[in-house]
């Protein structure tokens, strides 16, 4: 098997980390887990952590890239505008009966390159609109959920492609492992710790408060307005179910909502986005009153313009991002090719759905109330960098006055 040199006892402290500071699972709650089929060893143990900790029903979903190749091989025309609308639903009820979320990446980031473009932008349109009822009730954070890595053969010989697929795959291991602070004696206290610093981080923020954030540097000269009584949150957060998780492993951010209608200038990526198969690279686009007016790309500029047009809310920012450049994910060198992995190298911004946790006082709020403090709403999330070590950013006061927030790349 391709997963012989990766590290039991790793997996066994992956599993364990993910059950119980990832989720927080509590006792009595369902896991719903989503995962490609060669992620099976660490699936096991975290079914079995998953009910030492007392869980209800561990019930796994399973990915697996030659039958998603043999779709966009084989299948009628008619398939690509079709979803699963039915599981979906049932996802959305369970997580109504407060089941929690956990999701495993692995697979080939570029698995679908040389496929037609048109249907993967259909197959995507379609499952965005069928997930609907699951994802909503992520991005209003209803329930404890939490997303982890596995090293997948084809990722690893895609970021690695001059080993061998087990050294490839082992090397992987070895930076997920790294980047997840699994690679310590405990890394549930290794958390703690990183969780209370970004807390620090977030506390700072709010009590600020500022207006908007100003990010200057190569290629970018970017205001980004915050929405009405924005929050800024980092690594571990409660859920509106009221139990304390951290939904992304790894996690180097504070992050929060923009004003959909307040962003202004010009910015440009500083790492290569990988989507759907394709790779989009030199990013540069212009807002104006908080919409995308001009947008270009040196690679993928046809997949990115798609994106773009997704819907109404697509041209507009969901979320606002900051991560020094001193993370261990981007002193790694590596680009992951996953937006779980690269988004932690960077300062970023995401284009589309913004997060209604990110808000202060009440919860639930509705589309209405969210939508009316600047909140965006929409089909897709997509992050991608804008953040290295030329970047300063200020914060802005609702009366002009600035503080530095971070200076080349830092924080100030």
């Amino acid at each position: 098997m391709a997963n012989v040199r990766i590290d039991s006892e790793k997996i066994d402290k992956l599993a364990q980390l993910a059950v119980y500071t990832g989720l927080g699972l509590q006792p009595g709650q369902d896991l719903i887990l989503t995962a490609p089929v060669e992620a099976l060893p660490l699936v096991k143990r975290i079914a079995v952590h998953a009910y030492k900790a007392g869980a209800g029903l561990v019930t796994p979903l399973f990915s697996d890239g030659e039958l998603t190749l043999a779709r966009y091989k084989y299948a009628n025309n008619a398939s690509f505008d079709k979803a699963p609308d039915w599981l979906y639903n049932g996802i959305g009820k369970a997580f109504d009966n407060n089941a929690a979320r956990m999701a495993i990446v692995g697979d080939d980031p570029m698995l679908l390159a040389n496929q037609d473009s048109d249907k993967i932008g259909r197959a995507n349109k379609a499952n965005s609109i069928a997930y609907k009822p699951a994802r909503e009730r992520i991005t209003r954070f209803n329930i404890n959920w939490n997303i982890i890595a596995w090293p997948g053969v084809a990722w690893a010989k895609r970021m690695f492609p001059e080993l061998s697929g087990i050294e490839a795959q082992s090397k992987l291991a070895d930076a997920i492992f790294d980047a997840s602070r699994v690679n310590t004696t405990d890394p549930v206290e290794e958390w703690k710790k990183h969780n209370e610093v970004l807390r620090k981080k977030c506390k700072w923020l709010n009590e600020l408060d500022f207006a908007s954030l100003h990010f200057n540097g190569p290629g970018t000269d970017l205001i980004v307005g915050l929405a009405d009584g924005h929050e800024w949150m980092g690594g571990a957060s409660i859920a509106q179910n009221g139990i304390t998780c951290n939904p992304n492993i790894p996690s180097e951010e504070v992050f929060t909502t923009p004003h959909a209608l307040n962003v202004n200038g010009s910015v440009c990526s500083t790492k290569p986005l990988s989507h759907q198969g394709a790779l989009i690279d030199e990013i540069q686009v212009r807002f104006e009153n908080g919409k995308i007016t001009s947008a270009k790309a040196s690679k993928g500029e046809e997949v990115l313009l798609k994106i773009l047009d997704s819907d109404e809310g697509a041209r507009r920012l969901g979320e606002v991002a900051l991560v020094p450049n001193s993370s261990p994910i981007s002193q790694s060198g590596l680009l992951f090719y996953n937006t779980l992995f690269d988004e932690n190298a960077a300062c970023h911004i995401a284009l589309g759905q913004c997060y209604s946790k990110c808000f202060k006082g009440e919860e639930n709020l509705s589309e209405k109330e969210i939508s009316k403090r600047g909140g965006n709403s929409s089909m897709i999330h997509i992050d991608w960098m804008i953040g290295s070590r030329h970047i300063d950013i200020d914060g802005i006061n609702s009366d002009g006055s600035r503080v530095a927030v971070f200076r080349k790349g830092e924080w100030a």
